[in-house]
């Protein structure tokens, strides 16, 4: 039987499978971008498709916490609006 990955919300801090789960990634030359098929190269993290995880992290900038750089604003609207699409 097969191992599914599992991953940490950096709102809510809940663990789910890592398929159920946004990343978002800085990559080498700093760029912060949505990923979704999971195996950009760079530093990850992951959010729960939720409202209340989605609205957390532009409130308290988890993004620049996790990142330890500045985010632009449109990296926020941009996971917003994937959101909403869902």
């Amino acid at each position: 039987m097969k191992q599914i990955p599992m991953r940490t919300c950096i709102a809510c801090r809940e663990e789910k499978p890592k398929r159920e789960m946004l990343r978002v990634v800085k990559n080498a030359a700093g760029e912060i971008r949505l990923d979704f098929s999971g195996k950009l190269p760079g530093r990850g993290a992951y959010i729960c498709d939720s409202a209340a995880c989605i609205a957390k992290l532009r409130k308290y900038r988890l993004l620049h916490k996790n990142f330890s750089c500045e985010v632009p604003e449109e990296v926020y609207a941009r996971i917003e609006e994937e959101y909403g699409a869902k």
